[in-house]
């Protein structure tokens, strides 16, 4: 019988999360568990296959009751596909796929990742997942959930070979473990990584100085570990890292795709346009930023910097394909984001929460074009020792907008929708000057999803399906910038982190 873990037990030999981890929590820590180090010195790096046959350096099962405790009903296309035309790329580059390219997802169970995962795995490019599984021990010292039936990563592998008959490899570990990843480079060889594993919530990095500290840490040390990782073992390979449109934040200016021209005292330089980030998860992007810049110019990589609007939406083609393949979606008011927050209270008639004024404008794109922008960045790498940026969104809203929208396309459903305006928890300007540029992903061949009827009908639909799990307490902010320290409130605040 194969061993069980627990995220926790993992993190036993990483100093950086120890201490913030409750040593008295049995829930988290099995007497039966291992620690992460001793569990990985004792397997071969080579390609192996666990109980689920899916190739690994280590498996866990921690999650796997947790998260098939609940039985789920036949998939309901309505509620769930968005019948469109299949969008098709341009990009002469795209066109073949990617005929057994290697591409390491860091990330991979995430929201973004597992989609983009199965996207380039359909595609043709042989994908390997590198996760630590922690975002699913968020949720549950938070005492949150995603409103879709989650299983665990092994079983979503084994399901993904059954459908495609294509076969993802696993890694389970930790980037800040360099002795990790660098196991992992050299097993799997990659010609790209698409680096997704960070803490991605503004909100979560808020709480208190813990998680604080834990967003930097490990969103800044991960991200430096993957550069050297990548300068060791395949100094070739193309890094293609999400950051975010929040690294801007909202000056009275255009914002342009990663540098400005400036003309000052009669000379004139282009340089990286300034960064005004609004929490310590955004800080920890720039920062990300910066180190993949030098390293780009002091070692010669090659990087592309994907800076993501917000992203909408829970379906892409793949993840349709089966119940156990679904992706995560977040509604509550920590990793929860606009749009998808929006359609779930309209589905269980809560108002809809607009944070003060609600004239915050930020770029948007459907989860289906998350995908396709990481696949189009692969196909057109950059050169060695070039650090672009690409502006990841496609159309612009207001919070206000957003909710016009939602309104609207409830009411064809037959649902009461009406909105709130909640004191902003956030620290940021509520009526601004907002235009990004975003051209070079359409020149590569992007071929946005707009925000449209079809999908929030769809958003909806799906919302309505799984309202039952939908816990009424998790959806207004409890996180305020202001008051960083004070717990949120949740079912599991006393679990230290």
């Amino acid at each position: 019988m194969a061993q069980t873990l627990s995220i926790a037990s993992c993190y036993d030999s990483l100093a950086h999360i120890k201490p913030h981890l409750d040593a008295t929590s049995t829930t988290l820590k099995p007497a039966n568990a291992i620690s992460f180090r001793r569990g990985l010195s004792s397997i071969s790096f080579g390609k192996q296959e666990d109980l689920f046959g899916c190739s690994k350096l280590v498996s866990l099962s921690f999650f796997e009751r947790q998260c098939s405790r609940r039985n789920v009903g036949k998939f309901s296309p309505r509620a769930v596909a968005v019948k469109e035309k299949e969008v098709k790329t341009t990009s002469p580059a795209m066109e073949e796929g990617g005929k057994g390219k290697k591409v390491m997802v860091v990330g991979g169970d995430g929201y973004c990742g597992w989609a983009t995962a199965l996207h380039l795995s359909n595609r043709g490019y042989q994908v390997a997942i590198v996760d630590s599984l922690v975002r699913r021990l968020f949720d549950q010292q938070l005492g949150l959930d995603s409103l879709t039936p989650i299983v665990s990563i092994q079983k979503r592998i084994k399901r993904w070979k059954q459908v495609s008959g294509k076969q993802l490899d696993l890694f389970v570990g930790d980037v800040c473990d360099f002795d990790f990843l660098a196991e992992a480079f050299k097993s799997f060889e990659p010609g790209a990584v698409v680096h997704f594993g960070e803490q991605r919530s503004a909100p979560f990095s808020m709480i208190d100085r813990g998680r604080a500290v834990y967003t930097q840490h490990n969103n800044v040390i991960g991200t430096m570990n993957v550069l050297f990782a990548i300068k060791e073992f395949c100094p070739e390979c193309h890094l293609v890292k999400l950051g975010t449109m929040g690294e801007y934040g909202t000056p009275n200016i255009d914002i342009e795709e990663g540098y400005i021209t400036i003309t000052h005292n009669g000379r004139t330089d282009t340089l990286p346009y300034p960064k005004q980030a609004s929490s310590f998860y955004h800080l920890s992007k720039v920062h990300d930023s910066h180190n993949i810049a030098f390293t780009c110019k002091a070692w010669g990589l090659r990087a592309t910097d994907l800076n993501q609007g917000v992203v909408y939406g829970v379906i892409t083609p793949e993840t349709a394909e089966h119940e156990e393949l679904i992706n995560r979606l977040d509604y509550d008011g920590v990793f929860g984001t606009a749009l998808n927050r929006f359609c779930v209270q309209a589905a269980v008639g809560h108002p809809l929460t607009v944070y003060g004024k609600g004239g915050q404008t930020r770029g948007y794109l459907d989860i289906r074009d998350t995908v396709q922008c990481v696949e189009i960045a692969i196909a057109n790498p950059a050169n060695p020792g070039e650090f672009r940026v690409f502006n990841q969104f496609t159309e612009q809203f207001s919070v206000n907008d957003l909710a016009k929208t939602v309104i609207k396309a409830g009411e064809k459903l037959g649902l009461e929708v009406r909105t709130i305006n909640v004191p902003n928890p956030r620290v940021e300007a509520e009526e601004h000057y907002y235009n990004a540029k975003h051209t070079k992903l359409i020149e590569l061949g992007l071929q946005p999803h707009f925000l449209s009827d079809a999908l929030l009908d769809s958003l909806l639909n799906f919302a309505m399906r799984y309202s039952d799990r939908v816990d009424m307490a998790q959806i207004m902010p409890a996180v305020s910038w202001k008051k960083i320290g004070v717990k949120p409130r949740s079912s599991a605040s006393e679990v230290k982190f």
